[in-house]
């Protein structure tokens, strides 16, 4: 198959060159469209009580709470005539707005609950109609249109879920703009550096562009079909780039190799693409595979970063393969051409000394230099013994955030908010009686400062004196039950509650839903574990798999799994201590909290795949070495020196891509990114570096074995090193970068 590839490259490189800016203009003129198709949230499983509360209530009561206006008198307190007439004024205007449901203004039923302790505040509750995307439009307009003074008497701050998820998207594009306009310049200076020619650092980024263009088309047209979360945005951008880069650098390198060996141009293309480009096709395969995994889960969040990523990475990978051997025929020797002024024209070994040195070093002495680095990785990892989940809310955004300080506020001078409250849902109309039994035994419940229903109000397992209830929370199909309590929302008490409400019996006949944001979150957390086993077990057996095929040994991938899992371990420890623990805080300015569930399982996914992109990039030279005929540790040793250089400043350049989302406002992004970077950098220089080597020589010969008929099924399916024999390799190259 390579070797078709590469002869249709020599015989039509320029019509492949001309399809391919063709490709470049249409996708990215369909992918401009796609910031248009994507939706914020997709946190949430649809299937769970928790989601399928929040329908009914949608369709049968209007919809729960999701905009807090928070109204301060400018003077006096919220009383005060003209405090008075402000909130009238306002409330009456805010229920002339289509797109908002059931708005409730302590003006209008004075209720106490929605007065703040000092009485210098209010509160006024409504629910934003409307789909995701719609939802957040909504909300920018009533923000726009009502927040900051209001006639004279009143200053508005704007809260609740819907301002939330608003304010994330908004900061979204902000910290994808900042990102990328520190990680491209920065990209291609490290680029200059590495090749030491203009031309050459310029082709790793002409295949990023292609990948990410590929992949905002790709996103636009799913957009269109299905829900597709605006985060997959900034993955795009960062695995994009980095892959793009990662994969050309691989085979650049390789071209410059054979060309400086003695190579004609087309012998080198070919030679690049029956070798580099055998290991871009299965590096793209191990990392799509690990992304895949992230297409298991309901929520859409997780999954649209499964489409980006499986896209992203293939479109990399056929661009590097197609358009890369291309680039290379026309371009020949002048691949070396823009040389930098500190790119001296002396001859500097082919192999990298430094990693040469360092993989005989550990082979010398396997376990004396492998148990520090191990004993490095587990005390980084231990910080994952007390690991808990959260998901997003206002915490994630910066300080001076709307949403933020309206939380704030209601937790400090409200006694419980309706924002926060349980909704329990009843299928059934039952009678008073049960009702009120039922209503009263919730309001008994630890933490519950009140049970609101059609029956009345109830608090401490009885009823409120001269309360008649809300009959708006009554259907003749249906009952809504509000269980406001004093807990702080996501806490592990507002957990408990939930699955303490779970377990009060409903009326005889009736099944009861609970929702709200604190029952979202348990529903989540057990929705992903339930499925997280299978998306672990996809990863693992895949990956065995491919790694199987691409090596012949079975040895090989238990090795890579094991060394990759280790290396996750201490990435995602380090991740706990600092965002979890509050470590750092200050520096990086976000505030400590639970570790983002999403997040955390999309953290895992991209750090393995990666990790098996380099763990490719390693055993493809070492394999290539050892079927050659040399011994283990030589293969080993020259492998390393071979492809060191590579993986370290391929590593550096894709950490550069995901560090850069460490400049973001949004702290699950901030953790993703700083995460995503470190995985990297660990698993090119503790793991490829020290672990890989030190692991290949205790295994010794045996690292290659298979089972007769494994090696039998491996010869048969197996894609093995073809093409052209390869041209004696010097001891320098013509071309150096000094």
């Amino acid at each position: 198959m390579f070797e078709r590839i590469a002869e249709l490259a020599i015989r039509r490189a320029r019509l492949i060159l001309v399809v391919a800016v063709v490709a470049v203009a249409l996708m990215g003129a369909l992918g401009a469209g796609a910031f248009g198709k994507l939706l914020g949230g997709g946190y949430d499983d649809p299937a769970s009580p928790s989601s399928r509360a929040g329908k009914v209530i949608d369709e049968k009561f209007g919809g729960e709470p999701n905009l807090v206006l928070l109204v301060r008198a400018t003077e006096g307190d919220v009383d005060a005539a003209a405090a008075r007439r402000g909130g009238r004024a306002l409330t009456a205007d805010l229920k002339k707005e289509e797109n908002l449901a059931n708005v409730i203004s302590y003006w209008d039923t004075a209720s106490p609950d929605l007065r703040s302790e000092d009485g210098r505040q209010a509160m006024v509750l409504a629910h934003v109609q409307g789909d995701d995307v719609e939802r957040d439009e909504n909300t920018k307009s009533v923000i726009d249109a009502y927040t900051g003074s209001y006639e004279g008497a009143l200053t508005v701050k704007s809260g609740g879920g819907a301002t939330v998820n608003a304010e994330m998207g908004t900061q979204s594009g902000k910290d994808l703009v900042l990102a990328e306009a520190i990680a491209v310049p920065l990209t291609l200076v490290l680029l200059l550096l590495v090749f030491g020619s203009l031309v050459a650092a310029l082709l790793p980024l002409a295949i990023g562009l292609f990948a990410i263009a590929g992949t905002f088309a790709e996103l636009f047209v799913l957009g269109s079909v299905t829900d597709v979360s605006v985060f997959a945005v900034n993955l795009t951008t960062a695995l994009g780039l980095g892959l793009g880069i990662d994969y050309a650098l691989l085979m650049v390198s390789r071209f410059r190799e054979q060309l400086a060996a003695g190579s004609s141009v087309e012998d080198a293309v070919r030679r690049t693409v029956s070798t580099a480009g055998r290991t871009v096709a299965f590096s793209a395969a191990t990392v799509a595979a690990a992304l895949a995994a992230l297409l298991v889960f309901p929520q859409y969040f997780l999954r649209s970063f499964g489409y980006a990523g499986v896209g992203v990475v293939a479109i990399a990978a056929i661009s590097t393969l197609f358009v890369m051997p291309a680039l290379f025929v026309v371009l020949g020797h002048r691949v070396n051409s823009g040389r930098l002024p500190w790119a001296g024209r002396g001859r500097t070994a082919v192999r990298a000394p430094l990693w040469g040195r360092l993989a005989g070093a550990v082979m010398r002495r396997p376990a004396l230099t492998a148990l520090p680095v191990l004993a490095v990785l587990l005390l980084a990892a231990s910080p994952l013994l007390g690991i808990t989940f959260g998901t997003p809310d206002e915490r994630v955004l910066p300080g001076d955030a709307q949403s933020r300080q309206v939380s704030a506020v209601l937790r400090e001078q409200f006694n419980g908010s309706d924002d926060a409250a349980l909704h329990v849902v009843i299928d059934a109309p039952p009678g008073r009686a049960p009702l009120t039994t039922y209503a009263a035994d919730l309001s008994g419940l630890e933490g519950v400062v009140r049970v609101e229903s059609s029956a009345g109000t109830y608090a401490d397992g009885r009823s409120a004196a001269a309360d008649p209830g809300d009959k708006a929370l009554g259907r003749p199909d249906a009952q809504q039950i509000n269980v406001v309590h004093s807990l702080a929302p996501k806490s592990e008490a507002a957990q408990s509650l939930v699955e303490k409400v779970r377990t009060v019996a409903p009326p005889a006949g009736a099944q009861a839903l609970v929702g709200g944001v604190d029952a979202e979150l348990v529903d989540s957390k057990n929705s992903i574990g339930s499925r997280l086993p299978l998306a672990v077990a996809l990863v693992a057996v895949t990956t065995f798999l491919l790694l199987f095929l691409f090596t012949g040994s079975i040895v090989q991938p238990v090795r890579a799994l094991l060394l990759n899992m280790i290396s996750l371990g201490a990435t995602l420890g380090v991740m706990t201590w600092i965002f979890q623990d509050g470590n750092l805080s200050s520096l990086l300015g976000f505030t400590a909290q639970p570790m983002e569930v999403s997040m955390t399982v999309l953290m895992f996914c991209i750090a393995f795949g990666l990790s098996m992109d380099y763990e490719v990039f390693v055993t493809s030279r070492i394999k290539e070495l050892h079927d050659q005929g040399a011994d283990n540790e030589s293969a080993v040793t020259n492998g390393l020196g071979h492809t060191g250089r590579i993986v370290t400043a391929a590593a550096c350049l894709l950490a550069v891509s995901f560090f850069a989302f460490g400049t973001a406002e949004l702290s699950f992004m901030q953790m993703f990114g700083l995460g995503s970077g470190l995985a990297i950098l660990i698993d090119a220089v503790a793991v490829r570096g020290v672990l890989v080597p030190a692991a290949m020589r205790l295994l010794g010969h045996s690292a290659w074995y298979a089972p007769g008929f494994l090696r039998r099924f491996h010869g048969r399916f197996g894609l093995s090193e073809g093409g052209p024999a390869p041209v004696a390799e010097p001891e320098v190259l013509a071309e150096s970068r000094g």
